[in-house]
């Protein structure tokens, strides 16, 4: 049911998916990192694309979202609400809950808000690289009207320098709903 409500979902909007014939179950547990994230709507077209994939994910989100009345809407879709004036290893827990699934996908967003951003968080990294999973790069392309997955990479043996080094090359302010929101320096 998911997998045509996201093809309704991208039909209606005129967007097409593009894995680049990557397949998330050749990674049963992955961090999956959404970049750009400029807009809301980013969110839209990734929980479209995840769900033709079929892939099973957690979010981390702002608790106003799923501690409303709308709340019970979010979590159904596997968002996680966290309290962001408080200090919370997220990173351990994200740990956590890779190791209790079989089958798993973190959502991440490095810039961390849709405003403009000095430079990307190293959660996912942190995550991928305790967890010992690939990071999944993907995307929201406004320009093509296109979302989907460029590559996995694994991180195990990289610094998070030469992690970012490698995904630099893959995303563009071109691609955002708001590029001058996007900082092309990853740090």
């Amino acid at each position: 049911m998911k997998k045509l409500l996201g093809r309704l979902m991208l039909g209606v909007t005129g967007w097409k998916l593009n894995t680049n014939g990557i397949s998330i179950d050749e990674a049963k547990k992955t961090v999956l990192i959404c970049v750009p994230h400029t807009s809301n709507w980013d969110f839209y077209y990734s929980l479209a694309c995840f769900w033709i994939m079929g892939v099973p994910f957690k979010m981390f989100i702002k608790d106003y979202y799923t501690k409303s009345w709308f709340g019970f809407f979010f979590k159904a879709l596997g968002c996680i609400g966290v309290d962001r004036s408080k200090r919370q290893n997220l990173v351990e827990y994200a740990v956590e809950l890779i190791n209790e699934a079989e089958k798993i996908a973190i959502v991440n967003t490095p810039e961390g808000t849709r405003s403009f951003s000095d430079k990307w968080k190293q959660g996912f990294y942190q995550i991928a690289k305790q967890a010992n999973i690939p990071v999944a790069l993907c995307y929201a392309d406004y320009r093509k009207k296109e979302c989907g997955i460029f590559k996995l990479i694994s991180v195990s043996d990289l610094t998070f320098e030469q992690t970012l080094d490698i995904i630099t090359p893959y995303y563009d302010a071109k691609m955002a709903k708001y590029p001058e929101l996007y900082n092309p320096k990853l740090y």
